[in-house]
């Protein structure tokens, strides 16, 4: 049995430990925000937290997670109004969107440890999730009007 809190919630899963949480989350959970794009954790479409630190949960065992907290896209926010989520509606950050799940999680994870981060730290971050349509001008905005403080403070 692996014991996790997910999206603040308590699970038992009784599965492979070594069953890449993505699968867990897909498969077992039904929580598909969290999308396959390599395998490898080389393009980061499927970016989690654990414990507040992004991992690629395409290679994460679920014997990683045991006794941790995991936050997918899904529990980032309960009704969609992250300050991110809603700078990427009003930036258009998503061209076809598939990485997006995993580009705003990596963006969470930034501004958690540099509330208010220069071009130079969301290039740097936002560089270990790929976007095939190029929408990084975008994705770098998004993450400067998330961590303004008119965003912060709602």
């Amino acid at each position: 049995m692996i014991s996790l809190m997910l999206n603040g919630e308590p699970h038992e899963l009784d599965l492979d430990p070594q069953t890449p949480l993505l699968w867990v989350l897909r498969d077992h959970l039904g929580l598909t925000g969290t999308k396959y794009g390599c395998g490898k954790a080389e393009c980061g479409a499927c970016v989690v937290h654990l414990d507040g630190e992004p991992v690629n949960a395409c290679v994460t065992p679920l014997s990683a997670v045991q006794g941790k907290s995991v936050t997918t896209i899904e529990g980032l926010s309960p009704d969609g109004r992250h300050p991110l989520q809603l700078a990427w509606i009003n930036e258009a950050v998503p061209n076809c969107g598939y990485c997006q799940p995993g580009q705003i999680m990596m963006a969470a994870a930034l501004l958690n440890k540099s509330p208010r981060p220069s071009d130079a730290q969301i290039d740097q971050a936002m560089s270990n999730v790929l976007c095939r349509c190029g929408t990084y001008n975008r994705i770098r905005q998004a993450v400067r009007r998330a961590a303004s403080p008119e965003a912060r403070n709602g």
